[in-house]
């Protein structure tokens, strides 16, 4: 069951009077979802665990400061997207951005094989669109949601997604 702003508004106010539990209660409540973003933008399990601890430790230091203009969700999901973008610049100046080869990954099951295919294409779909299309089709925002985030205008944010669904059917249907 989702959080609803009241519930969230209550727990940033018990955490900012000390009650550790509630800010435990919001790290249990966004660790999936979190993680889940992460995952799909830098592709490994520890870089994504490492980009939510991140989220979390930056929430932490500013919680206090959380004027409840949008809800807490959507102030973590901005938290990690920027982590992702410093830890990818990060990688790809160090150069140890190495990915599986395709072939490996097809090797581990039927079930897997999709799964990868889905996640190959839809790197290959822009970064913005991309972004437009998890925080829409996974995560469930709304486009008002999605706008406030990435700091785009809801029109913006619908388009995107279009043009991210328009190139993800093209690349899977090039794959069979």
């Amino acid at each position: 069951m989702a959080m609803t702003s009241l519930d969230e508004r209550l727990l940033v106010e018990a955490h900012n009077g000390g009650d550790l539990d509630a800010f435990a209660s919001i790290v249990n409540e966004y660790s999936p979802s979190l993680y889940a973003h992460a995952m799909m933008r830098l592709g490994e399990p520890r870089a994504a665990e490492d980009a939510v601890q991140e989220t979390f430790l930056k929430f932490y230091r500013t919680i206090a400061g959380f004027e409840g203009h949008s809800s807490v969700g959507t102030w973590l999901c901005r938290i990690v997207i920027n982590v992702c973008y410093d830890m990818s610049r990060k990688r790809q100046r160090e150069g140890s951005g190495r990915e599986e080869p395709l072939e490996e990954r097809l090797a581990k099951g039927d079930q897997v094989a999709l799964r990868v295919m889905l996640e190959d294409a839809l790197r290959r779909v822009q970064l913005r669109q991309r972004m437009v299309f998890l925080l829409f089709e996974v995560e469930g925002l709304r486009h008002s949601e999605i706008a406030s985030i990435l700091e785009i205008p809801e029109g913006t944010s619908k388009a995107w997604l279009f043009e991210a669904k328009k190139e993800l059917k093209r690349l899977l249907e090039a794959t069979q």
